[in-house]
């Protein structure tokens, strides 16, 4: 694994609604297998799901029972490959606790927005990081309007917003996954 010094979490609680109050958001199965996809191509440690609905677990759980079972590996192999890398967690201090136990140190906690913070981190500076495996990083999503702000603050960098041609910068998280990950990762950066 290239990067086993990368993960990632997806959070459904805490997050945002457009309002700005703290909401949980409700899982969708496409967010498991489109953010599993690149989180495998580019050979990150693990990809966290935060979701303390234990209705909402039972779902995820289900799917990664599936296609972990001989039935599912059978179905679509590279489905089984991908949820290897899945970890279900009901908390985002979970995820941070369990790197830390598995990695023996804290990650660099790494929050991702379509706005700008103070400690706002460009693509570069963070790839070398990486690069150099010198560090552990958790880099986080937000679900629905995003993370709150409040949370935003603990982190100890915020990676700059996706910005394509224009001023418009709402993506699905999928979308902002594939394409962070590919900026920071992949062989072929320019």
């Amino acid at each position: 694994m290239i990067n086993e010094n990368v993960f990632i979490a997806l959070l459904h609680f805490p997050a945002m609604d457009k309002e700005g109050k703290t909401i949980i958001t409700s899982f969708t199965t496409m967010d498991l297998h489109d953010i599993a996809r690149p989180s495998r191509a580019y050979e990150i440690n693990t990809f966290y799901i935060v979701q303390p609905v234990d209705a909402q677990r039972k779902v995820i759980r289900r799917q990664i029972s599936y296609w972990t079972s001989p039935e599912g590996r059978e179905a679509n192999p590279t489905r089984y490959e991908i949820v290897q890398i899945v970890k279900l967690k009901y908390t985002f201090e979970e995820v941070v606790e369990d790197i830390s136990q598995r990695r023996g140190k804290r990650p660099v906690i790494v929050g991702t927005d379509a706005r700008e913070y103070p400690n706002t981190v460009g693509y570069r500076e963070l790839a070398e990081r990486i690069q150099r495996r010198e560090e552990d990083f958790l880099i986080v999503f937000g679900t629905g309007y995003g993370i709150p702000p409040d949370l935003m603050r603990t982190f100890d960098l915020i990676l700059e917003p996706v910005k394509g041609a224009g001023d418009w910068n709402h993506l699905s998280v999928r979308n902002a996954v594939a394409i962070i990950l590919d900026r920071l990762l992949s062989s072929n950066r320019c």
